[in-house]
């Protein structure tokens, strides 16, 4: 038989032998095919409005004029405001902030309307809770409009009584008319902002630890000898045919999560859905070689895991979705290359949000590409611990 043949054979009684593995295992189905599902529906359903809804506030009314009614009418006619109280003074509405019964409060003092007419300049305070930024940032929006606009109708008011005409009164009020268009989320859904990169991070995670788990448990069970033998001896078989298995679920799970995306749920996708599904696969082969990097440095089950663990959560916060990377310190900015989410998070805005061509990314897929040969340098360690390395408990 020619050398060749043996290869391929003995590849194929090592992918064999590891789809026996997977499917004794319950652990392998829950962190390949349940985890993923679970957080695909998960993240996508969490806010599957876009953005929250009628957020708990509260209004201190101590003018109590049809005026000051009205401002808290149209303050709970923002969609992400909802007035839920009102209370006597100051002291109640910040003691229901700090229990988290409200997100903020509408300080609406004695004497508004009478000197808002007047012209005396009355002030309008409000209180939001920067502890739950989401929220705050929502609540403080709304209220900051609601006491713009009040001040506008005031004025306005003020101007008519003078004579002026509408088209005067608001050339006066409002000169130069701002008109803003947000670019490629224009719905402001935070569920376009944040799937499309939590869900490929949850993947990316779930693959590190599954491959340094499906290499390190041959050592701790003490079948890696076996699982060598079985390959020739050649390491280089033996973890292709334990990945290529792990290789066609994990893409499969990558389809899933992009035709969800972009063709159920119609999240922006700018350059067609194919560069993506291209995009993911390369985050899935680069992912499972930082996985074998990982168990080869450190050739330990439990360091492995938590190495892949440690890694894929930081990946979350140096990736720049959350945080621009631009705004991090020098020296974060050169790690943040070392992380494979941030070049898929880079090949995502480029093709998916703004339409780009795949040569506008090269460099994030000769990134990927780098993350794939990076094994090369940890196989003969790898080898040799397979062969010598003894488990401690």
């Amino acid at each position: 038989m020619k050398e060749k043949e043996k290869k391929y054979i003995a590849l194929w009684q090592v992918m064999q032998r590891e789809c026996r593995r997977l499917v004794s295992r319950p652990l392998y189905l829950f962190c390949m095919v349940i985890a993923p599902l679970f957080c695909y529906i998960f993240f996508t359903t969490l806010m599957g409005s876009g953005l929250p809804q009628n957020l708990p506030a509260g209004v201190v009314d101590m003018d109590d004029s049809s005026t000051s009614r009205n401002i808290v009418r149209n303050l709970d006619a923002f969609s992400q405001t909802g007035v839920v109280a009102h209370y006597s003074n100051v002291t109640d509405a910040r003691i229901a902030l700090q229990e988290g019964k409200i997100y903020g409060f509408f300080y609406i003092p004695k004497g508004l309307s009478v000197e808002a007419q007047s012209q005396k300049q009355p002030t309008l305070s409000f209180y939001t809770n920067y502890s739950y930024l989401i929220a705050g940032s929502l609540l403080f929006r709304d209220m900051k409009m609601m006491g713009e606009l009040t001040s506008g109708a005031a004025a306005r008011s003020v101007l008519y009584a003078k004579g002026a005409t509408e088209s005067q009164a608001m050339a006066y009020l409002q000169p130069i008319v701002i008109d803003t268009h947000p670019l490629n989320n224009p719905w402001l859904n935070y569920s376009v902002y944040l799937c499309n990169t939590i869900i490929p991070g949850v993947l990316m995670l779930l693959i590190f630890m599954v491959t340094v788990y499906a290499i390190g448990v041959e050592i701790k069970d003490r079948t890696a000898r076996e699982w060598l033998r079985m390959s020739n001896n050649s390491i280089y078989i033996a973890l292709a045919g334990k990945l290529l298995p792990h290789t066609v679920v994990f893409f499969i799970m990558g389809i899933f999560y992009n035709v969800y995306l972009y063709g159920f749920l119609h999240f922006p996708c700018n350059s067609g859905i194919l560069p993506m599904i291209f995009a993911t696969l390369c985050l899935v082969l680069a992912s499972q070689c930082c996985g074998i990097v990982m168990i080869g440095t450190l050739p330990t089950l439990r360091l492995g895991l938590s190495f892949a663990s440690l890694w894929g959560v930081i990946s979350f916060s140096i990736s720049g979705f959350s945080f621009p990377v631009m705004a991090m310190h020098p020296v974060l900015q050169a790690l943040s290359n070392l992380f494979p989410l941030r070049h898929y998070f880079l090949i995502y805005v480029d093709q998916a949000l703004n339409g780009y061509s795949m040569a506008y990314s090269w460099s994030n897929y000769m990134a990927l590409l780098i993350f794939m040969m990076l094994p090369f340098f940890v196989v003969h360690r790898l080898k040799e611990a397979l062969i010598y390395y003894k488990y401690i408990p």
